[in-house]
């Protein structure tokens, strides 16, 4: 089971760990505030490299559909990881 947030939900946290998994193209294009890039693939391929499983970490992709995906391997793996429903194209609309 993929534990996921609103982004309504989201935007009322703070000092929380945010993983945008996009290319680092779109990254450097926009993102959202306070998070890191490490793409879905480079995650995947080493996860202990980017992640601590003592922490809680909100990933997010384009749509929400990758970071979906991403959470519920990485939550089998022992992460505690949530994943952010509609992505960055929701907080695009969210922050307007």
């Amino acid at each position: 089971m993929v534990n996921s947030i609103k982004m309504d939900d989201f935007l009322n946290l703070s000092n929380v760990n945010i993983v945008d998994l996009r290319s680092v193209e779109k990254f450097n294009c926009n993102h959202i505030p306070n998070s890191i890039n490490v793409s879905s693939d480079r995650l995947l391929l080493d996860p202990n490299n980017y992640l601590d499983k003592g922490e809680r970490y909100y990933l997010y992709c384009q749509h929400g559909l990758t970071s979906y995906n991403v959470c519920n391997i990485l939550s089998k793996l022992g992460f505690n990881v949530v994943n952010i429903s509609g992505g960055y194209e929701e907080w695009l609309f969210k922050k307007k």
